[in-house]
C-alpha cells in the first residue's frame, strides 16, 4: 500500500529543492504533496515547473498559501487550516528545509 507524504516548504532557499524530493517519492510509489507556505516562489526555471507537473502526473499536488505563486506556477491556493486538516490524512510530513538556531 502507498505511503501519503507531505513536505512542508516554509524556506525560500530550500523550496525546489523540496519539491524535487517530493518528486522522488512519487517516483518510488507513493502520494507526495508539497505545501509552500510564505514565500513567493520567483526565477522558478522549466526544470523545475517540469518537476510540479510530474508530481501532479503522480497523483500528487503542489500547493502555495501565497497568491502570486497560484498565479504565476499554477500552484493550488491552500490556507494554513486546509494544510492542517491534510495533514491528518498523511502517513508522513517532512518539515523540509526549516532551519534551526544554534543555541547551545
Amino acid at each position: 500500500m502507498s505511503k501519503k507524504v507531505g513536505f512542508l516548504l516554509v524556506n525560500k532557499d530550500y523550496t525546489l529543492d523540496g519539491v524535487r524530493s517530493a518528486l522522488g517519492l512519487a517516483v518510488e510509489n507513493m502520494y507526495a504533496y508539497a505545501y509552500v507556505m510564505n514565500n513567493e516562489l520567483t526565477d522558478v526555471s522549466d526544470y523545475h515547473k517540469e518537476n510540479i507537473d510530474w508530481i501532479r502526473d503522480m497523483e500528487g499536488e503542489v500547493y502555495s498559501t501565497v497568491d502570486a505563486n497560484v498565479d504565476n506556477l499554477g500552484l493550488v491556493k491552500i490556507s494554513l487550516e486546509e494544510i492542517g486538516k491534510q495533514l491528518r490524512d498523511l502517513d508522513f510530513v517532512i518539515p523540509y528545509g526549516i532551519l534551526r538556531s544554534d543555541k547551545s
